[in-house]
C-alpha cells in the first residue's frame, strides 16, 4: 500500500510546478505594478467604471442586471478575454497547485512519515520546501492588487461570448475570499498537519545551531582552512550529515520562521520548537518568498499572534528578537562576510596551486560557496529593506566584490578541474562506498522485496564504475539512482514501515555520502547552481541597492565578477522578456561603468607617459644647454622662492619605495579593474552572449578620439592648432603606453588603435564628431593658405615650405613651423590617403570656386581676347586692345591662389609618397611603375584611372585626376564642349597678354632665398601646367598643342615688355622673365627648344644675373 503511495514522486514534482506558479504569480505582481507594463485594459479610462464595479460586488457579480456598467466589457468582449485568458488560467493553476497539496500533505498525514534532516535529507528537504513553496504562491497571490479585476473581467466577457460563466469562476471566487487574510487561513490549514511539520522542524536542531554561529567561532574553529591540519590535507572531507553541511541557512531560516507561523501551537508546547524559532527570529528582519520578494518577519508573526489569546509570551519573545536583531544582526553578518573573505581567498589559492585536491575537499568549496551565498544575499535583502538603525554601515559593504570575486573563482576551479572531481569520485565510489553499503545491507535482517531489490541496484550501479569511463570521457547520469534513493525513503519513513530508517542510520548516512558522491561525477554544475546562485541580484527591486554598491566599489578600487549577476535558475513562458530586458540593463549598466572607469585609468596612465615623454623633446633643452654654456661662469643665486626645476628622470628616482605616486596607484587600480574583465572572456545572458572587454574596447575608442581632437587644441575663433609633429609625438606617446594593456588583459590594442586613428582620417568619426582630418584641413584652408592668398605668407620652393612675410604686425604663427617637409610627413602619418584626398577635395572646391570666377572674367572681355589671340604678333593692335581689357590683375590675382593651393598640395602629396616608401615599399614601386609606364596619348580612362592611384600614393602625375574630376563635375547642360573648349583657349590667353602688368607690382622681385616672388606669382607656373592639363583633358583636346600657343602669346607680350625702357613697368621686368622659364621647367607638355625658339636664352641668362646681383652673399 505504502509504495502505491508514490510520495517520493509527488513531492517532486508538486516542487516542480509549485516554483513554475510562484513564479507566475510574482509575475502578474510585477507587471500589474508597473505603470511602463501594466496590462492596457486595466489603465483604459473606459473601462475604470466596470473595473470599479467587479472590485466593489465582487465575487458574486450581475452580469445582467447592470449591465450599463458593464458596457465597455461588452463592446469589446473578444478583446477582453483574449487578454484576460492567460491570467485566468494561472490563477485556476493556484487552484489546481492547492489541491494537489492538500490531498499529499494528508497523505503524508495518514501514513504518520518520519521526518529527520539528518537521516532522510531528501523526503524531509523536499517536505519542507513544498510547506515553503505552497505558503509563498498564496502570499504572493494575495499581494495582486487587481487579482479580481482581471477575473471578474474575464468571467463577465465569458458570460457576455458565451451565455454562462466559466464553471471554475465561483471556486476562484471564493479561493480570493478566503485568501484575504491569507497568514489566518494558512495556520486554520496547516493545524492538522503540526506533528510532522514539527517533527521535520525540529530535525534541525542538529543543524542550523551549529551552522548559525558568529564568525569568531569560525575564526577559531579554522572552519573552511585546509592549512589548519596539513597532516589530514590528503584525507576526504566526510561527515553522517553532508547535504546538510552545503545547506543554505536561509532556505534553514525559511523552513522555521514560515513552518512554524503555520503550526504555531508547538511554540507553547515544545521547548526545542521556541528555541529555534527565536534562534531564527535572531538573525535578520527579513525573509525572500520568491525573487524580490520579501517577507518582514517579526511583523508577519507579530500581527498575526495578535489575533491568537494565549500568545502574550511570544508577542514578547518576537520582540525582544526584533530589537536584537537590529542591535546585532548588522555587525554579525559584516565579520561573517569579513571571514569569508579571507578564508574563500585562502582556500582558492591553495586549491589553485594543488588541484589535486580538489577530489577530497569538494565538499570544503560547496560549503564555502553556500556559507557566502548566505551572506551576499542577506546583504542585498536587508540593504534594499535598510531599518532605522544607528549604525547603517554593517548594511553596507565596499569589498562585496571581492567576496563576488573568489566565489567566482571557485566555481571556476571546479569547472575548469571538473575530470578531478570525476576521477576521484568514480573511484570512491566503486572501491568504497559500494563496498561500505554492500556490508551495511548484511547488517540488515529484515528487507523487503522492493527495499532489496533497489539497494542491490545501487551496489551493482557502483560496482560497475572504472576510471576508463572517465579517461574515454563517458557521459554519467545518476539521477535515477538518486531518485531511488528518494523512493526508499518514502518506503522507509512511513509508519510500520517493515525496513524503518529510523533504526538503520547507518543505511541512511552511507547512502547521503553517496549521493553527495555521485552528484561530483554528473551534476556539479547543478551543485554549483544549487550553491552559488545569486538570481536575486537581477530583480528590479535590487538594481539600486547594486548601483549604489558598485558606485562605492569604484572609489575602492575594487574589481567586480559580473555574470553571477545574471543566472536565472527559473523563468516563465510569460515573464522571459520581462526577465530578460531586467537582466541585460544590469548586466549592461555595470560593464559600462566598470569600462568607463578602467578607460579612464588607462587614459590617465598615457596622459602621463605622454607628459614624461614630452619632457624629453628638443624643444626643451635650451635652458639645460645654455646652462651647460655658461657652467664656468659664476652661478647667480636662485631668488628666494623659486623652485629648481628637475630633469626628466627625477620622477624614477625614490630613496625610499614605500612612497606611492599617483601613477603607481592608477596600475593597481588599472591591475585589479583587468582582473574583472579576464575572469571570464565572455558570458550568457539568457540568448545574449555578453564579451565584457567588448566594452571596454568601445569606451576606449570614444575617449580615445575625444583625446586626439583635444590633443589637436583646435581654437576656431583664434585660429590656434597643435604643430602636426606634436601631435604625432603625443599620439606616438599614447600608442605605445595603450599597448601595455595587453599586458594586464587579453584585448587587441592593435585593433583598437587601428580603428581609432583610421576614423581619424575620415571628416566624422563614428559619432558623427569633428576628426583631425577635418580640424587640420579647416586651420590650412582658414589660416595658412588664407594668408598665403594675400601674400602675407610666401611659397619658398628652395625650403619646401611656406613663411611669414616680414610685416609690422606680429603674425599669429610662424608658417614654416606648420608646413615644411617634417610637418608635412607628420601630417601625411596622422591623416593617412583618405585624409589627404578629403584635404585634396576641400582644396579643389577653393580652385572650382576660382575658375568659375575666371570663367566669368573671360566672358566679359571675350571679344577683345579674342582678337588679341588672333593679332598678338601685332605690337600696336595688341597696345591698343591691351587698354580695352579689363581684370587682367584680378585674372592673375585668381590664378595666383590656385597656384598657391596647388603648391601646397604638391608638397602635401610628397610627404605622404615619403610616407608611404617607408611604411610599403612593395607596394609603391609598381604603382611608380604604372604611372611611368602609362602616357596621356593613351586611353584617357585608363590614363585618369592609374593616375588617381598614382596620386592617392603620392605621385605626382603630369595629369591630376582630382582637378580633372573637379573641373568636369562644374559642367552644366547649358554650356558645350566646344564653348568650355573655347572659354580655356582665351583664359590662356588672357594670362598670357596679362604678364606685363606684373612689373608694376613692386613685390613681383625675384627673391634668390626664397627662390620664389615676394607675391607668390611664382605658383603660376603650377597653376598654368596643371590646370591646362586638366581643362583640356576634360575636353579631350591636345594639352601640348594649347600650351605651346600660350607660350608664344606669353613670348610675344613678354619681349614687347622688354622694348619699354622708359617705362616704369619695366621695374621688375627680369623676375618676370624669370616666371617664364619656371612655367616651362615645371610643364611635362612644354621643353627648352620650344621656350629658345620664342623667346631668346640671352635674355633669361641677363635676368638671372640681374636678379643674383642685388642678392647679398654672407659666408662664415
Amino acid at each position: 500500500m505504502d509504495y502505491q503511495q508514490k510520495l517520493a514522486e509527488k513531492l517532486s514534482i508538486l516542487n516542480e510546478r509549485g516554483n513554475g506558479v510562484l513564479i507566475r504569480m510574482n509575475y502578474i505582481k510585477k507587471i500589474c505594478a508597473d505603470p511602463k507594463l501594466r496590462p492596457s485594459f486595466l489603465t483604459d479610462k473606459a473601462m475604470e467604471s466596470a473595473i470599479k464595479y467587479i472590485n466593489k460586488k465582487f465575487p458574486n457579480i450581475d452580469f445582467r442586471g447592470n449591465i450599463q456598467h458593464l458596457t465597455s466589457i461588452q463592446r469589446q468582449k473578444s478583446e477582453v478575454l483574449a487578454a484576460t485568458a492567460s491570467y485566468y488560467d494561472s490563477f485556476l493553476d493556484v487552484i489546481e497547485f492547492r489541491d494537489h497539496v492538500y490531498e499529499l500533505l494528508n497523505t503524508i498525514d495518514a501514513c504518520q512519515c518520519f521526518f529527520n534532516i539528518a537521516i532522510n535529507f531528501d523526503f524531509t528537504k523536499n517536505y519542507l520546501d513544498l510547506i515553503i513553496t505552497y505558503t509563498s504562491v498564496i502570499v504572493t497571490l494575495s499581494r495582486i492588487d487587481d487579482k479580481k479585476a482581471l477575473v471578474g473581467m474575464f468571467n463577465c466577457a465569458h458570460e457576455m461570448s458565451n451565455g454562462s460563466s466559466d464553471p471554475s469562476y465561483p471556486r476562484l471566487g471564493q479561493m480570493f475570499v478566503e485568501y484575504e487574510h491569507p497568514w489566518k487561513k494558512l495556520t486554520e490549514e496547516f493545524g492538522p498537519h503540526t506533528r510532522s511539520v514539527t517533527a521535520a522542524l525540529v530535525s534541525l536542531n542538529m543543524v542550523y545551531p551549529r551552522r548559525n554561529l558568529p564568525a569568531e567561532q569560525w575564526r577559531s574553529a579554522q572552519l573552511l582552512s585546509l592549512l589548519s591540519a596539513p597532516a589530514a590535507m590528503l584525507e576526504p572531507a566526510c561527515c553522517n550529515t553532508m547535504a546538510c553541511e552545503y545547506l543554505s541557512m536561509e532556505v534553514m531560516e525559511r523552513w522555521i520562521i514560515i513552518g512554524f507561523l503555520l503550526c504555531h501551537t508547538s511554540l507553547n508546547t515544545n521547548q526545542a520548537s521556541q528555541e529555534l524559532w527565536k534562534m531564527a527570529l535572531r538573525s535578520g528582519l527579513y525573509l525572500t518568498l520568491t525573487r524580490d520578494e520579501v517577507l518582514n518577519i517579526h511583523k508577519v508573526s507579530e500581527d498575526l499572534f495578535d489575533c491568537f489569546k494565549g500568545y502574550s509570551k511570544r508577542i514578547a519573545d518576537i520582540k525582544e528578537c526584533r530589537e536584537h536583531a537590529l542591535v546585532n544582526s548588522g555587525a554579525m553578518h559584516r565579520e561573517r562576510r569579513h571571514f569569508l573573505r579571507g578564508a574563500l581567498k585562502e582556500l582558492f589559492k591553495v586549491l589553485e596551486d594543488e588541484p589535486g585536491l580538489l577530489g577530497p575537499k569538494a565538499l570544503f568549496v560547496f560549503m564555502a560557496l553556500s556559507f557566502s551565498r548566505d551572506e551576499v544575499l542577506w546583504l542585498v535583502r536587508h540593504s534594499e529593506n535598510m531599518p532605522k538603525i544607528k549604525t547603517p554601515d554593517d548594511y553596507i559593504d565596499n569589498q562585496m566584490a571581492e567576496l563576488l570575486f573568489y566565489m567566482e573563482k571557485l566555481r571556476g576551479l571546479m569547472k575548469k578541474y571538473n575530470h578531478v572531481v570525476q576521477r576521484y569520485h568514480v573511484q570512491y565510489l566503486a572501491q568504497f562506498d559500494a563496498l561500505v553499503l554492500n556490508d551495511t545491507i548484511q547488517n540488515i535482517y529484515v528487507c523487503p522485496e522492493e527495499e532489496s531489490v533497489l539497494m542491490s541496484s545501487f551496489v551493482s550501479n557502483l560496482s560497475a564504475l572504472s576510471v576508463k569511463q572517465v579517461e574515454n570521457k563517458e557521459e554519467f547520469d545518476f539521477r535515477a539512482l538518486r531518485l531511488d534513493w528518494l523512493r526508499l525513503q518514502a518506503y522507509t519513513s512511513v509508519n510500520k514501515a517493515p525496513l524503518p530508517i529510523k533504526d538503520y542510520t547507518d543505511l541512511a548516512k552511507v547512502m547521503n555520502m553517496i549521493q553527495f558522491h555521485t552528484r561530483m561525477v554528473d551534476s556539479v554544475e547543478e551543485l554549483l547552481q544549487e550553491t552559488s546562485e545569486v538570481s536575486i541580484l537581477w530583480s528590479v527591486s535590487f538594481l539600486l541597492f547594486f548601483s549604489l554598491l558598485f558606485s562605492s566599489l569604484l572609489f575602492q578600487g575594487n574589481s567586480l565578477c559580473l555574470h553571477t549577476f545574471v543566472t536565472v535558475s527559473y523563468v516563465c513562458a510569460h515573464s522571459y522578456t520581462y526577465c530578460t530586458s531586467l537582466s541585460l540593463r544590469l548586466c549592461v549598466t555595470f560593464l559600462e561603468q566598470i569600462a568607463k572607469l578602467t578607460s579612464t585609468v588607462v587614459l590617465e596612465i598615457c596622459a602621463e607617459q605622454c607628459n614624461l615623454n614630452d619632457q624629453l623633446q628638443p624643444k626643451h633643452c635650451a635652458e639645460t644647454i645654455s646652462a651647460a654654456r655658461h657652467r664656468k661662469q659664476k652661478k647667480p643665486v636662485p631668488k628666494k622662492g623659486e623652485v629648481q626645476k628637475e630633469k626628466p628622470g627625477a620622477e624614477s628616482l625614490r630613496k625610499d619605495r614605500s612612497v606611492v605616486t599617483n601613477v603607481d596607484k592608477m596600475h593597481l587600480m588599472l591591475t585589479e579593474l583587468c582582473t574583472c574583465f579576464s575572469l571570464c572572456s565572455d558570458f550568457i545572458v539568457f540568448d545574449h552572449i555578453i564579451v565584457p572587454t567588448e566594452f571596454l574596447l568601445s569606451h576606449l575608442e570614444i575617449r580615445l578620439s575625444e583625446i586626439i581632437v583635444r590633443m589637436a587644441n583646435y581654437n576656431q575663433t583664434t585660429q590656434e592648432i597643435a604643430r602636426p609633429s606634436d601631435l604625432l609625438t603625443k599620439l606616438r606617446a599614447y600608442t605605445a603606453s595603450l599597448h601595455s594593456l595587453s599586458g594586464y588583459i587579453n584585448v587587441d590594442v592593435t585593433r583598437l588603435v587601428k580603428s581609432v586613428l583610421l576614423q581619424q582620417t575620415q571628416p566624422l568619426d563614428s559619432r558623427g564628431g569633428p576628426t583631425m582630418t577635418t580640424l587640420y584641413t579647416n586651420w590650412y584652408l582658414e589660416s595658412l593658405l588664407r594668408q598665403a592668398s594675400n601674400s602675407l605668407i610666401v611659397h619658398c620652393p628652395t625650403m619646401h615650405c611656406f613663411v611669414n612675410q616680414t610685416t609690422d604686425n606680429d603674425p599669429s604663427f610662424r608658417a614654416e613651423e606648420f608646413s615644411d617637409i617634417s610637418e608635412l610627413q607628420a601630417l601625411a602619418e596622422l591623416i593617412g590617403p583618405y585624409g589627404l584626398k578629403f584635404l585634396s577635395e576641400n582644396l579643389m572646391w577653393h580652385i572650382t570656386s576660382q575658375i568659375s570666377e575666371l570663367k566669368k572674367l573671360v566672358i566679359e572681355n571675350m571679344d577683345v581676347l579674342v582678337q588679341m589671340k588672333n593679332n598678338f604678333d601685332k605690337p600696336e593692335e595688341m597696345a591698343n586692345l591691351k587698354k580695352r581689357l579689363t581684370g587682367g590683375e584680378n585674372v592673375l590675382k585668381r590664378m595666383t591662389i590656385i597656384g598657391v593651393i596647388l603648391s601646397f598640395r604638391s608638397m602635401a602629396q610628397d610627404c605622404l609618397k615619403d610616407i608611404l616608401l617607408k611604411h610599403c615599399p612593395y607596394l609603391m614601386g609598381p604603382i611608380e611603375c604604372l604611372r611611368d609606364f602609362i602616357s596621356p596619348e593613351d586611353d584617357i580612362k585608363v590614363t585618369l584611372s592609374i593616375f588617381e592611384l598614382a596620386s592617392a600614393a603620392g605621385y605626382t602625375c603630369d595629369i591630376d585626376p582630382t582637378l580633372v574630376t573637379a573641373i568636369a563635375n562644374m559642367q552644366t547642360d547649358n554650356t558645350s564642349v566646344d564653348e568650355e573648349y573655347k572659354l580655356s583657349c582665351l583664359l590662356l590667353a588672357y594670362i598670357a597678354v596679362s604678364l606685363p602688368t606684373l612689373a608694376l607690382d613692386p613685390n613681383s622681385l625675384y627673391s634668390r632665398e626664397h627662390g620664389g616672388h615676394n607675391n607668390n606669382i611664382h605658383c603660376l607656373a603650377t597653376a598654368i601646367n596643371q590646370l591646362a592639363a586638366a581643362m583640356f583633358t576634360v575636353q579631350n583636346k591636345n594639352i601640348a598643342q594649347q600650351l605651346k600657343e600660350f607660350l608664344l602669346m606669353a613670348s610675344s607680350t613678354l619681349l614687347q615688355l622688354g622694348q619699354n625702357v622708359e617705362r616704369m613697368e619695366s621695374k621688375n621686368r627680369e623676375s618676370i622673365y624669370l616666371l617664364l622659364h619656371m612655367i616651362v621647367e615645371e610643364s611635362p607638355f612644354l621643353s627648352q627648344d620650344m621656350l629658345e625658339s620664342c623667346f631668346p636664352y640671352v635674355l633669361l641668362r641677363n635676368a638671372y644675373r640681374e636678379v643674383y646681383r642685388s642678392f647679398i652673399v654672407t659666408l662664415g
